[in-house]
């Protein structure tokens, strides 16, 4: 399970590394908080976080549900992937944000994967009992 941790721990700090990014396009553009609008390239910075945290939530327990069942070292795999997506959804949403769509889609194709592990694995047990 110590790749699935890592995994937990790099895909956290990613999104804490968003927000930093966040934070620091906020003092560039000069966006005063707490307004999340008035300069287009930090709004990009922000709903890349935004988003980010919004897949962790489905993201961080299907990849612990599927790796209790299935191999924890696949999942970590898969849930790797979720992180790579990530960078490529925020270096393609800042720089143009119809650029976003091959990082979007390998994250959600990432926690789609997790999360049909994990109800399938889930669903399999209850039913040994």
């Amino acid at each position: 399970m110590a790749w699935v941790q890592l995994v937990t721990v790099l895909a956290v700090l990613q999104c804490l590394v968003f927000s930093f990014f966040v934070g620091s396009a906020r003092g560039k553009y000069k966006v005063a908080a707490p307004a999340t609008a008035g300069n287009e390239i930090f709004e990009r910075y922000n709903r890349v976080h935004q988003n980010t945290i919004e897949q962790l939530i489905v993201f961080l327990p299907s990849l612990w549900i599927a790796a209790q069942y299935s191999s924890p070292g696949r999942m970590a795999a898969i849930g790797a992937v979720f992180i790579v997506g990530r960078v490529f959804y925020l270096t393609g949403y800042v720089k143009e944000p119809k650029k976003r769509g091959f990082g979007f889609g390998l994250s959600f194709l990432s926690t789609a994967a997790l999360l049909i592990y994990a109800l399938v694995d889930v669903i399999r047990a209850l039913l040994r009992g």
